[in-house]
């Protein structure tokens, strides 16, 4: 028997990571929630039909009452980024979207595990535990799970390689001020700029220059081109609600809600996490270099500022 799985938010985010979900293992039953019953209702038996062709989950347009009982809840509802505007210009606009969401759902599932896919992603884990008391590792943002597998695709483009046998990851924020973990990253146990070296395909200084544009910038230039950012992030959170409910025990670099990190009080960022049955472990510090740590401590205080900011939203009070 499966795990009934909330998706909040019917556009095509959601739309996309309900129709992955139909086919994920653990995921018996997905209700799909939305401001607008009738497109939820739309998108649910169009996905529904998809899915009837193989054996995969139930799914239903349905109300924060029906969520009663969810193992997990997606949440991806909220303003899309326009043509130059950054995730963390969304704020003001989305936080107050969310805390609804988190209030009405914890309702009727207080002991469900959150994963965040709405921007700025890395501030609404640290809202729901700040805000609403969510124990941390049930509050998670996809984070930087979708950029380290840019990187790695990027990377694996470049060495002619397949993907899977990269490891590499990216920290700090889902945004500007990520970090690409240049000094971890290897295949099969080799460095990725001696692999790189012996076999023929050097990575110098300015083609990394370039592949960390490439990643950081990836969802601007989709949406660019397309309108909409969707399956990446419909195929990650899909990913990440396998890892849990099948209670993997995989590693990824997703955000959680941090007392402390590197100096920096009450912040949200990407990092090393074990997935499983009951969310997200503590996070992992890796090793950095002397640049690494540098940014990686520069992107926390972006977002413990930005976080400090959501919580002025959220309170009533006034905010910059």
């Amino acid at each position: 028997m499966g795990a009934r799985i909330g998706v909040i938010g019917a556009g095509q985010v959601g739309a996309a990571a309900s129709y992955l979900l139909s086919a994920t293992p653990g995921v018996s039953e997905i209700v799909l929630v939305d401001l607008d019953p009738a497109r939820a209702a739309g998108e649910a038996a169009d996905i529904g039909h998809a899915a009837a062709f193989g054996t995969a989950a139930r799914v239903r347009e349905g109300g924060y009452a029906d969520l009663a009982g969810a193992a997990l809840v997606v949440v991806t509802a909220g303003a899309s980024l326009k043509p130059g505007q950054t995730r963390l210009e969304l704020l003001h606009q989305n936080i107050r979207i969310v805390g609804h969401i988190v209030e009405q759902v914890l309702k009727a599932a207080p002991e469900t595990i959150l994963l965040f896919a709405t921007n700025p992603v890395d501030v609404m884990p640290a809202i729901a535990v700040q805000h609403f008391g969510v124990a941390p590792g049930r509050a998670i943002g996809t984070g930087c799970t979708l950029d380290s597998i840019r990187f790695r695709d990027r990377l694996a483009h470049h060495l002619e390689v397949s993907p899977g046998s990269v490891h590499a990851y990216v920290l700090g924020e889902h945004g500007d001020s990520e970090v690409l973990h240049w000094s971890s990253a290897q295949v099969g146990g080799v460095p990725i700029l001696d692999f790189a070296a012996q076999c023929g395909r050097p990575i110098d200084a300015a083609l990394r220059r370039q592949i960390a544009e490439d990643v950081r910038t990836a969802a601007y230039r989709i949406k660019a081109g397309k309108g909409v950012s969707n399956f990446g992030i419909g195929g990650c959170i899909a990913r990440l609600v396998r890892a849990i409910l099948m209670d993997e025990r995989g590693v990824f670099s997703v955000s959680t809600f941090l007392p402390e990190l590197m100096g920096v009080e009450q912040t949200c960022v990407s990092l090393p996490h074990v997935l499983g049955s009951a969310g997200a472990s503590a996070a992992f510090l890796p090793p950095l270099d002397a640049a690494e740590a540098a940014a990686l401590r520069a992107s926390a205080a972006v977002l413990a500022e930005t976080i400090a900011d959501g919580m002025k939203v959220l309170a009533g009070g006034s905010a910059p």
